[in-house]
């Protein structure tokens, strides 16, 4: 089923978006907000999306990745991880796994109903190119397979001026842990 914005939500959500677009101009120094918001019109479910991660505290903007796929990433840029995204696990097969105590939801299922996908830790550490995040949280990100598959998962913070990448069990959920989003537009 696809998600379209009322001619109401997506005039408040472009204009919230093209605000921080324009505050922030250094992490998207060579492109254009007309590019931006030509995609977005000819891609309702893209923009969709970009509502959901502003409506769970996500502060989604445009990052320049350097990338050579044509592609613009729109990433969470809030300083904390989204509140609207934390207490959960990673994934659904970590979430089936916990007996008691289980989260309402796991950062991969809400992301992929979301429309987006978590951060890998390359993309994880390019966003701090851009400022500090998650010095008092910390965000799920994108578990490689060999990891995934022992039952671990891979989480990212920002303490003492460093990036810190730890493990935890896949099934574990913290209230100051939830995970960052990116869109390709």
């Amino acid at each position: 089923m696809k998600k379209i914005l009322s001619e109401k939500e997506t005039a408040a959500i472009l204009t919230v978006f093209k605000e921080r677009f324009e505050i922030n101009i250094s992490r998207h120094k060579n492109i254009s907000w007309t590019n931006i918001l030509s995609r977005l019109k000819a891609n309702p479910e893209k923009l969709y999306s970009v509502y959901l991660m502003e409506k769970s505290g996500g502060a989604p903007d445009v990052i320049e990745y350097g990338n050579s796929s044509k592609e613009y990433f729109i990433v969470d840029c809030s300083v904390e991880s989204p509140t609207g995204r934390r207490s959960v696990c990673y994934d659904v097969e970590a979430l089936k796994s916990r007996k008691e105590n289980k989260p309402k939801n796991s950062a991969v299922s809400m992301a992929n109903e979301m429309g987006i996908e978590l951060l890998n830790e390359e993309q994880y550490r390019k966003l701090h190119e851009f400022g500090a995040f998650d010095t008092k949280t910390s965000s799920w990100i994108l578990t490689p397979p060999e990891i995934r598959n022992l039952g671990g998962a891979v989480f990212a913070d920002f303490r003492y001026g460093k990036i810190f990448i730890y493990h935890n069990g896949a099934e574990s959920y913290y209230a100051a842990r939830g995970f960052r989003g990116l869109l390709r537009l």
